[in-house]
């Protein structure tokens, strides 16, 4: 069994920082892509960052300049650099994880963590 596990989410003060971590626990035998999505209040979950084992980033233009993912995939983890935080970055932040169990390869998995809060406000 894969769980996906956060941290580093809290409240924070806009113009602040704050770095999220994931780690997958479990046994991973490829990771193709580890992301980052939030879910605002009132909205629908959205991608606002994506890592890729060729080292790929892909970012949301609602985080872009501000938010910086990188991933170390041998130890199955990613984080999330957060900068200059303002408070319509206040959501639900949860990291997904697609890839394959050695016994299923090509075929892939996709896992999802339960998140964590970040709450910008003064």
């Amino acid at each position: 069994q894969v769980q996906l596990v956060e941290s580093g989410g809290g409240e924070v003060q806009p113009g602040g920082s704050l770095t999220l971590t994931c780690a997958a626990n479990g046994t991973i035998f490829d990771v193709r892509s580890m992301d980052w999505y939030r879910r605002a209040p009132g909205n629908q979950r959205t991608l606002i960052a994506s890592c890729t084992v060729s080292g790929t980033t892909i970012y949301a233009d609602s985080v872009k300049g501000r938010f910086t993912i990188s991933g170390d995939f041998a130890k199955r983890e990613v984080y999330l650099q957060m900068n200059s935080l303002i408070p319509e970055d206040t959501a639900v932040y949860y990291c997904f994880l697609r890839g394959s169990l050695y016994r299923e390869y090509p075929n892939t998995r996709d896992y999802w963590g339960r998140g964590t809060q970040v709450t910008v406000s003064s």
